[in-house]
This record gives structure tokens, C-alpha cells and sequence, in this order.
């Protein structure tokens, strides 16, 4: 775990290196999926086959290559009373939040007479990754699946990997619940290069969505184009902006809650309490030993774990900019959360006030829990409905539209060496 001081002498040149440390996968990944896509254009399913046979360990043929809608109905209704209403709780609130997303057609006459306007279309075929190595997900099948549904998106393909050919009942039990139309028992750079390029059994699809780990990250880099997907994204992050107000056994559990999704991920705190970041660490040092997670959360937290000590809170918000979290807590007052909210202009995602904790958020608050990493909120967003949706604009002129804006359409033609483009315009003047 590092520990800044933003009033000391260096913090600028020491936070520069914490900006800019890239905890993602090194070129050896790129060539070794390059290889995995092109092995799965080439022979399909029998790529598929051995592939799944090398790294998951059983036997596509033998063992069944999709999940019957039927096995997950039986899922669904094998769970545990709770457990079922927490899936649809969780899922009634993903399903209004996005629906709230659906973009309007757009259909007008401008002061020249000429109709103009966009129209929204879902694409025909999308295709989620639900990740099934380290950790399953149930949480992320609902994610994905219903910005898909609310959409309209008319066939949904879920890939999953099932690591020695067993099958996690909660992602089957979430599967029935998202209406996902096809499961495949398929992880890795494989499932992606198929939802792109196709096989035999398995149709391509629009867009690829969901996590992964950084085989699958790259997969979906490499495909972009044949196919459009949500993000590119990386190990998970958190950043807390906390004052001492706060319990530091609460916030110290909220840093391990990204902590222990993988050995990569990051925490960070930010505050204006030295004693209370010492408290903090403290907490964590104890929580650590008595959670499952122990390993996973040490690796994480001494390599890449973060304090940050700042004059005043407000100091905090330019440094978290530059960080570009997937997620921010801030946990503060309500009024000073609005306050410092205000103020952020990079964050997938954010948490405000003392009762909000991230994790909330990766279950049953409704926003999409599919966040851009490494600093890609600058530029990108959650996964929300647009995912799968494009739009068509469309234009319609009559003589007196053409007659007031042709001309100019015809200079500019000119202009640019264009003279067939010209002439499309002038005859209809004429």
C-alpha cells in the first residue's frame, strides 16, 4: 500500500506515477488471443472444442455445449426463496433504470421546409460474456442481459465458461430471469472471436458486452470493428473520499469490496484526516484475516492499494479526475456529496453520501455495474441501452428546401474537386 501527502515536497511526480500505472495485461496477451481468434475462423467448433478441452478441463461434445432454457427454469425454481427475490428485486430495477435510457426518435421541419430526424433501431443479435473462472456472476447476466431486452434486441447469446464442466445454478437461475434466448458453455478469447465471426452452431452476432478477464479484454479489442462492443475494459478500482466523520471499519470494508474481485484491482483513499486514514488501515489489516477472500484481497491492496492525504476534501476532487475511477464514493454529508459531485468530470459511476456503498451498486441499486476501468471514464461510459441500439438519421426535401440550401451544397462540391457530387444538386435546381 502507497501513502501520499498531497502537501509534501515530490507528490506531484509520486501521483503522476499512480495516474499513469497500467495494472492491465502486456503484449504477450494481444498475440496470444490474435492466435485463439484466428485458430476459431478458421476451424470453428473444433477450435472451440479443444480450446474449452485445454482450459475448462471437460468435453463440449460430452458433456452438452449449451444451457437449455428448460435447466435454467429449474435453476430458477430450485433456489432459495431469498435468494429468488433477490434476483428479482435486482432485476425490476436494472429492467426500470434502463428503460428510463430508451432514446427518442427525432422527426421535425426546419425554417426551410426540410424534414429531418433520426430513428432508433436495436441491433438484430447481441452477445454477453458472463465470466465463470475465478468468480460467477449471476449479478452480471442481469447487467447485460436487460439493457439488451429493454432495447429490443431480438436474440441475446450468452457465453459462459464452465470450468470442469460445472454449471454455477445462480447464473442459469439469472439467465431465466434476463430471457436470455441462447447459453453457451464457452469462455476465453474463443467465445468472443465466435460471437464475431461464427461457427457452425453458433450464429454472429452485432455487439459483444460484459467483463472479463484480460484474455477476454483483448479479444474484444481485437473484433472491434467486425463487430462493436460496450469497452475495452480492465482489473476492477475504487476511489473512497471520505472524512473522519466516517466509521473506519465501514469505509475500510468498502476498499476491500474491490480488493477482492482480483489480485489486480485497486483502492483508493482519499481524505483530509491523517489519523483517520491511519485508522482506516488499521481496520483493513484486521478485516483482511477473517474474510474467504484473504488472498486475493492482500495481493491487492499491498500492490496496489492507495492513501492519499489532502488539505480539504474539495483538494481531492481535481487528483480523482485525473484517476478517472470506475467508482467514487464519496462519503461525506449529503449536502457536501451534491457539492463535491458537482465538481467531477470523470467517473464511471458515483456513490454519494455516508449510506451508499459501491457494493450496493453491483447488485440492486439499477445503474448498469459494467464501468469503464483505467481511466476510461474519461472518454466512455456504463453500459446502458445505446449499447444496443444505433441510429438511422434521415433527411426530406421538397423544391423550395432544395432551392434554399442546394446552392451551398453546390460551392462546397466545388470547392472540394467534387463535380459529380455538384452536378447531383444543379440538375435538381434546374
Amino acid at each position: 500500500m502507497r501513502r501520499f501527502d498531497a502537501s509534501e515536497p515530490g507528490f506531484a511526480a509520486a501521483f503522476d506515477a499512480l495516474v499513469n500505472d497500467r495494472r492491465e495485461s502486456d503484449s504477450d496477451v494481444s498475440s496470444d488471443v490474435a492466435a485463439i481468434i484466428a485458430r476459431v475462423k478458421a476451424d470453428g467448433d473444433a477450435a472451440l472444442a479443444d480450446f474449452t478441452a485445454r482450459f475448462d478441463r471437460f468435453d463440449l461434445d460430452a458433456s452438452g455445449w449449451s444451457i437449455s432454457k428448460e435447466d435454467c427454469a429449474a435453476a430458477y425454481e430450485a433456489l432459495a426463496p431469498e435468494l429468488r427475490d433477490a434476483l428479482n428485486l435486482a432485476a425490476d430495477r436494472i429492467r426500470a433504470y434502463h428503460a428510463a435510457q430508451l432514446p427518442e426518435d427525432r422527426d421535425y421541419r426546419d425554417a426551410t421546409g426540410a424534414r429531418l430526424g433520426a430513428r432508433w433501431n436495436a441491433v438484430d443479435a447481441a452477445g454477453v460474456y458472463v465470466p465463470g473462472g475465478r468468480a460467477a456472476y449471476p449479478s452480471s447476466v442481469l447487467m447485460n442481459i436487460l439493457p439488451a431486452k429493454v432495447a429490443g434486441v431480438g436474440r441475446i447469446v450468452m457465453m459462459t465458461p464452465t470450468p470442469g464442466g460445472e454449471i454455477n445454478p445462480v447464473v442459469m437461475a439469472a439467465a431465466h430471469i434476463g430471457g436470455v434466448d441462447e447459453i453457451w458453455r464457452i469462455g476465453g478469447a474463443q467465445a468472443v472471436a465466435a460471437l464475431a465471426y461464427g461457427t457452425d452452431r453458433i450464429a454472429p452476432v452485432d455487439v459483444v458486452t460484459g467483463p472479463g478477464n484480460a484474455w477476454v479484454a483483448e479479444a474484444k479489442r481485437q473484433v472491434y470493428g467486425v463487430v462493436g462492443i460496450d469497452m475495452v475494459a480492465g482489473p476492477s478500482e475504487i476511489v473512497v473520499v471520505a472524512d473522519g466523520q466516517n466509521e473506519p471499519h465501514i469505509i475500510a470494508a468498502d476498499l476491500l469490496s474491490q480488493a477482492e474481485h482480483d489480485p489486480t484491482s485497486q483502492s483508493i483513499l482519499f481524505t483530509d484526516d491523517a489519523d483517520f486514514a491511519d485508522a482506516v488501515v488499521a481496520a483493513i489489516e484486521h478485516q483482511i484475516p477473517n474474510l474467504t477472500t484473504a488472498a486475493t484481497m492482500r495481493a491487492s491492496w499491498d500492490t496496489n492499494g492507495a492513501i492519499v492525504i489532502v488539505p480539504t476534501l474539495a483538494d481531492a476532487i481535481p487528483l480523482c479526475d485525473r484517476l478517472a475511477p470506475e467508482h467514487l464514493e464519496l462519503a461525506v454529508d449529503a449536502a457536501e456529496a451534491d457539492a463535491l459531485f458537482a465538481k467531477v468530470r470523470h467517473a464511471g459511476s458515483v456513490f454519494l453520501g455516508r449510506q451508499t456503498p459501491e457494493a450496493i451498486g453491483d447488485y440492486v441499486a439499477g445503474p448498469n455495474h459494467v464501468l469503464p476501468t483505467g481511466r476510461r471514464a474519461r472518454f466512455s461510459s456504463g453500459l446502458s441501452v445505446s449499447d444496443f441500439m444505433k441510429r438511422t438519421s434521415f433527411l426530406a426535401l421538397d423544391e423550395a428546401s432544395l432551392a434554399a440550401i442546394g446552392p451551398a451544397a453546390v460551392a462546397l462540391a466545388g470547392a472540394e474537386g467534387l463535380p459529380a457530387h455538384a452536378l447531383s444538386v444543379r440538375q435538381r435546381l434546374s
